[in-house]
């Protein structure tokens, strides 16, 4: 008998034990991923199918899925509901993947769940999503939540939130990554992710390229038989204009709801504003109560609902530090644009990748006028600092290499006047580790 078995864990043992048994996908990589739904259809069935007795929103998409996911559920609670949110991956506390109105999952919960399925997790040799994604669902159907967002984990067909019957699927943007996974082309991430659409739910699209729209128009003719189910946000432009405000906000001016100020800082969030306005039109369409106010203070008020956490996220100033978890082509272009619109006198690049993303992608993106630190997130997919920095030598991006997050922080922190600007990303590890090192 294992010392599991022998003893009641707390809360610390308990996500040990999860590790342990059910390795995360963000600690190994593709080892794993369990491509199919039978786990998870198995273990629906030993709960008695939790999310039945739940309403949900399910978002998919390569990027900004997060921030439309945590929008739409800020938007839902100050509309008067008891919204859950599932979200992954934490970046500090495992808590963070479970929330219902912005407040973690309780640890008891947590604990008594592993403790009364231990037996039937082991037997499975179920996978760590699978299973914090029965948690989820369970955790949700016995508070009586009003409605669920759901965040797709990686892909969207063999995903196992695909359980799921929404009111409304979602999928933001299709662009490369995960591609030993999900395809090395658009058309079949677009594919992957289209496995989200359903017979009679409605889904918002938020961007398209010729190619996948192809794709989502394509998918909806096979579930659906006509149209009338699929609306491309970047047609309705819900979003008349925007404007990144001094204070690091978005003013938008918007077709339904006025002038909406958007809390969440990034380019990216131009997109995602008009990805979920036009959603939530649809959730109106189909009886949400949602009044006009809910939805300007949603957005004004995103990360104190939520808790959300490393999008554009400023923690300090003089020298101005920011951190962002984009990571992939698209996600980094993004970045970049954002750093050319800064005013600083010189640039610091804290820096990490895993080793499974495609860099030469990335670190050709890079700006040259720039002081490099490369290193490495506490995960073993991290590129090592030291192939990273040579690897970047190629591209002209110059700098040192420190073996911890917190290290090459404190490294700029210490060579950054109080006009520069600090930079830290390239992973969401990275941002995680950084989040740790600063509140330690």
């Amino acid at each position: 008998m294992s010392l599991y078995q022998k003893i009641r864990m707390n809360y610390k043992e308990t996500i040990r034990y999860l590790y342990d048994t059910a390795p995360l996908f963000q600690q190994v990589g593709t080892k794993a991923y369990k491509e199919g739904l039978e786990n998870s259809y198995a273990i629906d069935s030993i709960l008695n199918h939790p999310h039945r007795n739940i309403r949900t929103i399910h978002v998919a998409g390569t990027n900004g899925k997060g921030s439309t996911s945590h929008l739409i559920t800020s938007i839902l609670k100050q509309s008067g509901y008891r919204a859950g949110l599932y979200t992954s991956p934490h970046l500090i506390d495992f808590k963070e993947r479970v929330k219902i109105n912005g407040e973690p999952i309780e640890e008891r919960f947590v604990i008594d769940f592993v403790a009364d399925y231990k037996d039937f997790i082991e037997e499975m040799n179920a996978s760590f999503f699978e299973l914090t994604t029965a948690l989820a669902f369970q955790y949700f159907a016995e508070k009586k939540v009003d409605v669920a967002v759901v965040e797709v984990g990686l892909g969207g067909r063999l995903d196992c939130t695909n359980i799921i019957r929404p009111d409304l699927s979602i999928i933001t943007n299709i662009s490369f990554d995960h591609v030993a996974l999900l395809g090395d082309t658009l058309t079949a991430i677009a594919k992957e992710k289209a496995g989200i659409i359903k017979s009679g739910i409605p889904v918002v699209i938020g961007e398209t390229t010729e190619e996948t729209k192809k794709v989502f128009l394509e998918t909806v003719d096979q579930v659906h038989g006509n149209r009338n189910r699929i609306y491309f946000a970047e047609e309705i432009q819900p979003v008349s204009s925007a404007r990144l405000l001094s204070s690091g906000k978005w003013q938008f001016e918007t077709k339904n709801y006025g002038t909406i100020t958007g809390e969440l800082g990034g380019y990216a969030q131009e997109k995602n504003a008009t990805t979920v306005l036009t959603a939530i039109d649809e959730l109106k369409k189909s009886g949400y109560k949602i009044p006009v106010e809910a939805v300007k203070s949603g957005f004004e008020k995103v990360v104190e609902n939520t808790g959300l956490l490393g999008r554009w996220q400023i923690i300090q100033t003089n020298p101005k530090i920011v951190l962002d978890i984009g990571h992939n082509e698209a996600g980094i272009k993004y970045i970049v644009q954002q750093l050319q619109s800064e005013i600083y006198e010189k640039l610091h690049i804290v820096i990490g990748m895993v080793n499974d993303k495609d860099i030469d992608a990335v670190l050709q993106l890079l700006p040259r006028k720039a002081n490099y630190y490369f290193t490495q997130a506490s995960i073993p997919r991290a590129l090592d600092r030291g192939q990273l920095k040579i690897k970047a030598g190629e591209y002209g991006l110059k700098g040192n290499d420190y073996p911890t997050v917190g290290e090459a922080i404190s490294a700029a922190k210490s060579a950054a006047g109080e006009k520069d600007f600090i930079f830290v990303g390239g992973s969401t590890f990275i941002v995680a580790d950084a989040l740790k090192s600063m509140n330690q």
